[in-house]
């Protein structure tokens, strides 16, 4: 149970990547960040929404960006990087680490809204030398054991995951004119 009250101060920290690679490779869906919002927040006061992005060149990116920022986010968003031999990486780990501390003075909860083991330290440290309650929202099936286990609080998303996941649509058939044929009469949506 979450402990919750009106004057409670939060702050929401998503990491986009760990998300949607969940969603994606659990569900095959994608996340739905508005409802992930209202659940961390709940009837406390929101002092701030970070959302974590890595810009990865892809239609839509700057439309899910901006989406971000209309729900109340606001978006930091950092170019992926290409090693020589082709790898890639991109994560905000410490980038949402130090936002995390910074802030830590300013709020009474930290939400983080990732699995990913690697933040566990970053909790330890928030509880103990900051004295901040830290509470992690994830799907349960891939987030890190020791994550649920360090937070104060865990909510598994995929208790209510009907509620968190937006299906992926799947490409119709085309007509000549480019149409989709499955989308026909469906204008407007998304």
């Amino acid at each position: 149970m979450t402990l919750q009250h009106r004057q409670q101060r939060v702050g929401v920290f998503a990491d986009v990547q760990n998300m949607y690679y969940s969603a994606k490779n659990m569900y095959n869906s994608k996340v739905n960040f508005i409802e992930i919002l209202k659940e961390a927040v709940g009837k406390r006061a929101l002092i701030r929404a970070i959302a974590y992005c890595i810009k990865a060149d892809i239609s839509d990116e700057s439309n899910f960006f901006d989406r971000l920022e209309k729900i109340g986010f606001e978006v930091k968003a950092k170019d992926i990087q290409i090693f020589p031999g082709g790898a890639k990486k991109g994560d905000w780990d410490i980038g949402i680490a130090m936002d995390m501390i910074e802030l830590a003075p300013r709020l009474d909860t930290l939400i983080l809204v990732s699995g990913d083991g690697d933040f566990v330290p970053l909790i330890q440290h928030l509880k103990r030398a900051v004295g901040c309650r830290v509470e992690v929202i994830a799907f349960g099936r891939s987030a890190s054991s020791k994550i649920k286990e360090e937070a104060d609080s865990f909510f598994d998303l995929d208790v209510k995951k009907e509620k968190f996941l937006i299906p992926i649509k799947k490409q119709g058939k085309r007509k000549n004119n480019g149409e989709n044929v499955q989308d026909k009469g469906k204008k407007g949506s998304s």
